[in-house]
């Protein structure tokens, strides 16, 4: 029910502050982008409404908090995005129109604001025209064939978009705050460990005129009462009787009666809700006097009442609803062909809040109505806390006038009697207020008494009757069950832990006393042994080194200046002697940086014969040069000005040489033979890849031929020509930058030559060769360990073929062309744990292909 005061506010109650706060706080050029005006009056859905000065500032809050969550600068704009859509679509205003035929239509009087949205949402202004002005049975016959509608209805459609954007939205944002959360802590709940979780819940309302928002409220509150009697008034006693202990029942209210008369199934009012035959206020009103008429709780037909209301004695007083609205509340929901044009928007958060939209998952099945997926969630939550340790805080409404320091005694008394807050206070009063199972409280509790402590040989029971005639309290605070010990107070609880922690404090200290001792005195004992050792041993020592000192420097002085002059022409000569047999083996490559190292006295000279010798090894690699061997070094700088810098694996091929023709194919007679047909017997590259199928991924060997002319791909066995590509009809080539060794060979949407077996045709020669007939196909995908050469050789050919360079792509997300389909590639680089060889994997997921390196 959180998006229904979008556009149904009461009397003097503001809209959500978000709309307040991006009006006010937002500033001019933001405002301009989202194409709003500050002045709140201007808006319908903020209409006779008020905004505060804390707005502005609680924007910029707002904002920064979005951003410290991992909101991009993006998603936040299409937040706000979605925002300012709401408060444009509460401006929309439907003319009536009659058609030729006579049937009703409308027309929309300010066409400047559905421009204005259709362009924030990024779709055809007709398009969103036809979405809110017609009614079809699909997408497809909407346009041409969809049925128009009339105003009062277009202004529902128009309203209940509002309210599930902001509904889609605020859900939207709940579940990217919470992955957040998650990923800041490090995982899941359950890894985080012990979690706090607070749940506020407001409190029943009974207005003046009670609608389906009133009566879901009502009915959570309904629930959420009979949970607190069941865990709280209904369990405790239950245990105190279980476990043997005198006690008399306190009497309570029980409301499950009501909560039975509303979700009950097949005969509860929300069930009636969701009948089929039930389309209108009057047949709800009508099920509900045949199936809910002589229930206790239940009031419905009665002179006191209107004809179109109904009566729920809730456990805090009788509410009168009217059910005027509740079938149309109940089957709020969005017409599918809206989802559809809104999942088409090129927004970046439209697309997610729509997914239903998505032609490919089309379904025919019924959506769930309002009343079942608040079952559903109450139902979903009340497992939730069962499953946890509850604590209870009740609010007390003072009065009515929301003044400080006043209290109506009626109100007060009133809330407590129906909050069951006297039964709760006797029940604390009478019983006992903490329980633990024996084996917990002797294990817990066991060190104050010397009996028990540190180990106790008796039976459970009698352990804990030690434990509590040790300690200074008094015994009626105990009460031994069958199978826990309960304690009546809260102060024994207090003083009974504090008991602990001094007894704790004591073994502490003791252990730290006897512990401290015994390695003081170790230590002690250890170096007064060592330091008679080393005391002996020093003086002996300092007396024989003195004398060694003395002579050991007279002979290390005249060493010194004999071993100096002779250094120094021994590191020349030897420098010069061998420095030629310390070049490295590569010395003669242009490319090798490598020197052998000089002593520091020599540099100069070193840098003078590195010079020398590289102009010189420059100018032998230079005239060693034939024309093939410049043909290959154009390749290597082509490759180098396409990949370097930008591939990973770049690197590994600079020293290995690109053959081109790595299955000896010029010699292949059928080859000959083939080729002839088309041109093509200049073969610049050859080897068998794998191509990798489109719609699995799966790796299919082939061989790749590409000649000066053309890309060719044959059968490896039968040299058949399945599909040949001129060079002028390859436009782009796309890699990533990783090491893998794929590569996409993009194909112009044209017709390019394709192999059939069902065409075939008798070749001068003798042999059955297949006719090459148009197909689209789509690109190619291609993986081998020479993608590097093959596209460095492609881009050569078709340069010279078209006098243009193509264009090379090297990216982790490109888009690919698979036979009209658009398909999104990903690379992704990180090992993968059932692939222990580090291999690439292609996987195919609808329109996007995942390969992981």
């Amino acid at each position: 029910m959180l998006q229904s005061r979008v556009t149904n506010r009461t009397t003097g109650e503001r809209n959500f502050h978000i709309f307040y706060q991006l009006l006010s706080g937002a500033d001019i050029q933001l405002l301009k982008s989202l194409k709003l005006q500050r002045n709140i009056d201007k808006y319908e859905l903020l209409k006779n409404s008020f905004a505060n000065e804390d707005d502005r500032t609680n924007f910029t809050f707002t904002k920064r908090s979005l951003e410290i969550l991992g909101f991009g600068q993006d998603e936040i704009f299409s937040i706000f995005t979605i925002l300012a859509v709401v408060l444009k679509l509460g401006n929309l205003t439907f003319i009536p129109t009659t058609n030729i035929d006579g049937s009703e239509g409308c027309e929309i009087s300010n066409e400047y604001e559905l421009d204005e949205i259709a362009q924030l949402l990024q779709l055809d202004n007709q398009m969103l025209f036809n979405c809110l002005t017609r009614l079809g049975d699909n997408w497809a016959q909407l346009e041409p064939d969809g049925t128009e509608i009339d105003a009062s209805y277009a202004s529902r459609i128009k309203f209940t978009l509002c309210r599930t954007l902001y509904g889609r939205l605020f859900t939207w944002i709940v579940t990217r705050v919470n992955d957040a959360l998650k990923l800041k802590t490090g995982g899941t709940v359950s890894s985080r460990g012990k979690t706090i979780g607070l749940l506020d819940f407001y409190g029943f309302e009974a207005l003046e005129k009670n609608t389906f928002d009133q009566f879901a409220i009502n009915y959570c509150n309904e629930r959420l009462q009979q949970h607190f009697i069941k865990s709280v008034l209904k369990h405790q006693q239950d245990l105190y009787v279980n476990e043997g202990l005198d006690w008399i029942r306190i009497d309570f209210f029980d409301n499950a009666p009501i909560c039975e008369l509303i979700d009950k199934p097949c005969f509860g009012i929300l069930h009636l809700l969701d009948e089929p035959q039930v389309v209108n206020d009057g047949l709800l009103l009508t099920r509900l006097h045949q199936c809910c008429a002589g229930h206790t709780n239940f009031l419905a037909r009665d002179a006191t009442l209107p004809s179109n209301c109904f009566q729920v004695r809730h456990f805090e007083g009788p509410v009168v609803y009217t059910t005027n609205g509740f079938t149309e509340k109940n089957l709020d929901l969005l017409p599918r062909h809206i989802s559809s044009c809104l999942f088409q928007s090129d927004l970046l958060i439209a697309s997610c809040l729509f997914p239903e939209g998505n032609p490919k998952r089309h379904s025919n099945r019924k959506p769930s109505s309002l009343s079942n997926n608040l079952r559903t969630s109450l139902q979903t939550l009340l497992k939730l806390l069962e499953q946890r340790s509850n604590h209870y805080i009740f609010c007390i409404k003072p009065n009515e006038l929301k003044q400080a320091k006043m209290f109506e005694h009626g109100l007060v008394q009133h809330q407590v009697r129906y909050l069951c807050l006297m039964p709760l206070i006797n029940l604390w009063r009478n019983g006992h207020c903490f329980n633990m199972v024996h084996a917990r409280f002797v294990a817990r509790y066991k060190l104050l008494c010397q009996y028990t402590w540190p180990h106790f040989t008796g039976t459970i029971v009698d352990g804990v009757a030690l434990i509590i005639r040790s300690v200074p309290l008094p015994g009626a605070e105990f009460t031994i069950g069958r199978k826990k010990v309960f304690i009546r107070s809260p102060r024994t609880v207090y003083e009974l832990d504090e008991f602990r922690k001094v007894r704790l404090n004591e073994l502490a200290v003791l252990i730290q006393k006897t512990y401290r001792c015994y390695t003081k005195r170790k230590r002690f004992l250890t170096l007064r042994h060592s330091q008679l050792i080393i005391a002996s041993y020093w003086r002996t020592w300092r007396e024989r080194e003195k004398i060694r000192l003395v002579e050991f420097r007279k002979q290390a002085l005249w060493a010194v200046q004999v071993i100096g002059r002779f250094f120094v022409l021994l590191k020349t000569r030897e420098f010069l002697l061998t420095l030629l047999l310390r070049l490295p083996h590569d010395n003669m490559s242009p490319i090798c940086h490598d020197w052998p190292s000089s002593p520091t006295f020599l540099a100069e000279t070193s840098q003078l014969l590195r010079t020398i010798f590289h102009r010189w090894r420059c100018y032998k690699y230079r005239k060693s040069f034939d024309q093939p061997a410049r043909n290959r070094m154009r390749e290597k700088v082509t490759a180098s000005i396409i990949f370097k810098d930008r591939k990973v694996s770049y690197p590994r091929s600079v020293a290995h040489p690109f053959h081109g023709d790595y299955i000896r194919l010029r010699q292949n007679i059928q080859w000959k033979r083939v080729s002839c047909e088309h041109n093509d017997q200049y073969v610049v590259f050859a080897d068998i890849i794998n191509k990798i199928a489109r719609s699995s991924g799966k790796f299919i060997p082939i061989l790749l031929v590409i000649s000066t002319n053309s890309m060719l791909l044959l059968d490896q066995k039968t040299m058949q020509i399945k599909y040949r590509i001129p060079a002028s009809e390859i436009y782009r080539m796309s890699l990533s930058p990783y090491f893998d060794d794929i590569a996409v060979i993009h194909i112009r949407a044209d017709n390019y030559c394709s192999s059939n077996m069902s065409d075939r045709s008798e070749s001068p020669t003798g042999c059955l060769f297949q006719s090459e007939i148009g197909k689209k196909k789509g690109d190619f995908v291609f993986q081998t360990a020479h993608s590097i050469e093959i596209v460095t050789k492609l881009f050569l050919v078709i340069q010279n073929a078209t006098a243009k360079s193509p264009e090379v792509t090297i990216s982790t997300d490109f888009e690919a062309n698979f036979g009209g389909q658009t398909v999104i590639f990903t690379f992704k680089c990180g090992g993968l744990v059932d692939n222990p060889y580090n291999q690439t994997r292609v996987t195919r997921k609808g329109n996007r292909m995942e390969v992981i390196v």
